[in-house]
């Protein structure tokens, strides 16, 4: 999977494991951070860091599932 300088991600939080699928063309994050004080978006962050060795922060969608995130 090639990653852009933004792209859009649709985050799910409480899910039952940590993942990255891409559904119907879009791209899902399920994570299993709760969605409370921060955690799901520090999660996300942690996640690409992590997987794929890059730095990343959330551009729009803060407090929404739907996130735009920028690839720092």
């Amino acid at each position: 999977m090639k990653l852009k300088d933004e792209f859009s991600l649709r985050v799910t939080p409480n899910a039952s494991r940590t993942e990255l699928k891409e559904e119907d063309g879009k791209l899902k994050l399920y994570l299993q951070a709760v969605p409370e004080k921060g955690k799901a978006n520090a999660a996300v962050i942690k996640f690409f860091k992590k997987e794929f060795n890059i730095k990343v922060e959330i551009k729009s969608g803060e407090r929404s599932r739907d996130k735009v995130i920028r690839v720092l």
